[in-house]
């Protein structure tokens, strides 16, 4: 059997608030509604939990789901995510990861997405994560959370 491989997407942000916030920012639904592309997101909030995401984008509803794999407060938070227009199988599911730390007085935080499969998709996650990290930052940095 051929091993394929795959691409990760990841983009990087540096935000002036603490990891406590941006911790608050990617695990309350309220909040990553204002900016997520206006995702609504239910789910339990531990590992092992179920996550759904429901919303519309470029025009389209969608609704996708994945399982939070690991939650490390204010460091990592892991999630495997599936999107609704995918066959729910093992090869089809991504892995999202939140990585936050402290730099300069900063609160930096990576977004990472893996299985992806050509440089097409790698172009497009790449631009939306980097969208939803600008809009994370100005949520933080700019609005009451």
């Amino acid at each position: 059997m051929k091993e394929t491989q795959t691409l990760v997407a990841e983009s990087t942000v540096a935000i002036d608030t603490t990891p406590a916030q941006v911790w608050k920012a990617i695990t309350t639904p309220e909040i990553i509604h204002r900016y997520l592309l206006g995702t609504t997101v239910k789910g339990e909030w531990r590992e092992g939990g179920w996550l759904t995401y429901e919303g519309e984008y470029e025009g389209k509803k969608y609704k996708d789901k994945g399982e939070i794999l690991k939650m490390e407060p204010e460091k990592v938070f892991q999630s495997s995510f599936l999107s609704g227009t995918m066959e729910d199988k093992p090869e089809n599911y991504h892995l999202v990861t939140y990585n936050i730390w402290e730099k300069d007085g900063q609160t930096m935080v990576t977004l990472s997405q893996d299985n992806i499969h050509s440089e097409k998709e790698l172009e497009h996650a790449s631009s939306t994560w980097q969208k939803v990290l600008e809009k994370l930052k100005e949520v933080l940095e700019e609005e009451e959370v």
